[in-house]
């Protein structure tokens, strides 16, 4: 169902029967990781202008896995991680 790179690869889906008879497939909850499970490949310092899909092209090669990098910064708004220059971030060891 999810491309291998997503964030949602290894969720379950389940289904629910609306009172109407119809038929939803959804995926279950995803959990953030466990921060000590998420080895750390490199620190950045945010810029001014930066955003996390630039951030996540320089040091994983591909803007589409930023949200490896909000996991690893305990972040479930992406956004909030860049917003502020100066700010630390966690670059996490790529994982397929």
């Amino acid at each position: 169902m999810f491309d291998y790179t997503s964030r949602y690869y290894n969720l379950e889906t389940e289904t629910h029967t609306t009172p109407d008879g119809r038929t939803v497939t959804y995926v279950r909850r995803r959990f953030l990781p466990r921060l000590d499970t998420i080895q750390s490949l490199t620190e950045v310092t945010v810029n001014d202008g930066d955003r996390l899909d630039l951030i996540t092209a320089r040091n994983l090669g591909d803007p589409e896995q930023f949200w490896r990098v909000a996991d690893a910064n305990v972040y479930l708004n992406p956004f909030d991680l860049t917003a502020e220059p100066g700010r630390t971030v966690r670059v996490p060891v790529p994982s397929l």
